[in-house]
């Protein structure tokens, strides 16, 4: 392959434990797939597949082509494309805790290096449940795979943690063994092309800034929901929750992108400074104040799309009785100089009315209405829109006249469209994140502290709801927009939840 893309990227080996899996068959190699095409990969390249399923070479790519053919945003593969790439996977059966399973990828990380004359970098993409995460680190360490630390990387998947103390324990023994500059906590929200394209909203146009603070801004809101349930993430959902799933890591992501100060450079750490920054700066919500600022929900039976669903409770693997929430809202504050008193509300939940990920800067009224009553009937506060998924783009909505001969107001939209704008496709999240790992950047990933931040931020509230068993769940029907306590807890302020699809306005 000629790799022009990769002309200076070092020889690499993606390690993926945990090869059999969903996320390796759904994401993680379509994403590699298409590097590969779009000549990102370099010459020598190798990813080699790890897991306890006992199946030959044949058979596991057989799996992953399969894989490819339904998940890459490409469609099916050509069958000289697949084979060629065919060439750059293997597969090792073995066990987590068996010191052979890491002896015997040495000695095939060896071989490819003696082949190719050149040392390598080593990535372990740890595709694992959270509770294996330790065991193959640890494993990594003791069998000295991770001893170049300037050629070895480490990624772990979300959840980083279940609480504060679970997470500082996983990064105190992840330091024991890499340094942090090797450590990629992987959250695949930062890889979407519309949350990078914050920053460039942001930083890259003078337009923006100037009004982006307290002066001008009235209040921010950030909405991730589903139309879907929990599926077949049943276990998994019953010990983590919507608070623990989504707020933690992809809200606070975004809510940090919009808050945060302009960095001076784009270097990783400047990046990530500014972001912890943010977190620092979150009020403290003390335990008595939880209900004043977070409201939690569980959905019942209701209708998607003309199609009965089953609440939370009759889900596969699920507690009958569970109290486990699927939706969450949270008010914060940022205690700083940009966003003092201005309320930034998230909100997040399954089996909601619409899925979207939106988030509204609703901007403070004129300082002075000099039109007459009747040209302002219609007058609606000028709101800013970044459209996440499914439809990307920005969304400005402002106050223009109506055509006539009175002076009648109306809002009007300007708009940016991904699709309209740009005919080339986009790359998938972890296609930008697994390049961004290869070659060395972490500039969208977590950082330690980062990640213990977010945890001490929400510990109040989720110490208080298990401290405290809700009476009244499910408290929401499916197809609709969250338990009412939601709307409570933004209408007491004056607002109100807003999300517009592009397609409804």
């Amino acid at each position: 392959m000629e790799a022009t893309n990769a002309t200076k990227t070092c020889p690499t080996i993606i390690v993926i434990l945990g090869a059999t899996g969903d996320l390796t068959w759904r994401k993680l190699v379509p994403a590699i797939y298409n590097l590969y095409l779009d000549k990102w990969i370099p010459g020598n390249f190798a990813l080699i597949g790890i897991s306890r399923k006992k199946i030959s070479n044949p058979a596991f790519l057989t799996r992953l082509h399969e894989g490819v053919n339904k998940f890459s945003r490409r469609g099916k593969t050509k069958k000289t494309d697949w084979d060629n790439f065919a060439k750059y996977i293997s597969y090792q059966a073995g066990e987590f805790s068996n010191n052979s399973t890491y002896t015997k990828l040495e000695k095939g990380i060896k071989s490819l290096e003696k082949k190719w004359k050149v040392k390598a970098n080593v990535i372990f993409y740890l595709a694992v449940p959270p509770v294996a995460f330790e065991e193959i680190a640890c494993k990594i360490g003791t069998s000295g795979l991770a001893a170049d630390k300037s050629r070895s990387r480490i990624i772990i998947e979300k959840p980083f943690g279940h609480d504060l103390d679970s997470a500082k324990k996983l990064n105190t023994l992840l330091h024991g063994i890499f340094d942090e500059s090797q450590i990629y906590r992987i959250d695949h929200y930062l890889g979407k092309e519309t949350v990078q394209n914050i920053l460039a909203f942001r930083f890259a146009n003078a337009l923006f800034e100037p009004v982006w603070n307290r002066n001008y801004i009235d209040s921010v809101q950030i909405t991730v929901s589903e139309q879907l349930g929990v599926e077949n993430r049943g276990n998994y959902y019953e010990t983590a929750g919507a608070l623990r799933d989504m707020i933690q890591n992809h809200l606070f992501q975004l809510l940090c992108l919009i808050a945060m100060e302009p960095p001076v450079s784009f270097d990783a750490n400047e990046v990530r400074n500014k972001k912890v920054d943010v977190l620092n700066a979150l009020r403290k919500i003390h335990p008595n104040e939880v209900n004043e600022y977070a409201v939690r929900g569980q959905y019942g039976p209701g209708w998607i799309e003309g199609k009965k669903v089953i609440g939370y409770r009759k889900e596969p693997d699920v507690n009958k009785e569970s109290c486990k929430e699927t939706f969450a809202a949270i008010k914060l504050f940022i205690d700083n100089w940009r966003w003092q008193g201005i309320p930034f509300y998230l909100r997040t939940g399954k089996r909601m009315n619409e899925t979207i990920s939106i988030i509204t800067i609703k901007f403070k009224p004129v300082p002075h209405k000099s039109f007459p009553p009747e040209a302002i009937s219609n007058w609606q506060p000028n709101m800013l829109m970044l459209h996440i998924q499914p439809h990307m783009g920005i969304h400005l909505q402002f106050q223009a006249k109506r055509p006539g001969l009175q002076m009648m107001l109306n809002p009007v939209d300007m708009e940016f469209n991904y699709e309209d704008s740009y005919s080339s496709g986009m790359p998938e999240a972890y296609e930008t994140l697994l390049l961004d790992i290869i070659e060395g950047d972490s500039t969208l990933f977590m950082r330690a502290d980062q990640v213990e931040a977010a945890w001490e931020a929400l510990m109040p509230v989720i110490e208080n709801w298990e401290m405290n068993p809700p009476v009244n769940f499910p408290n929401y029907e499916s197809g609709t927009q969250g338990p009412e306590a939601a709307e409570a807890l933004i209408a007491k302020d004056g607002n109100s939840w807003i999300a517009i699809s592009p397609e409804k306005k």
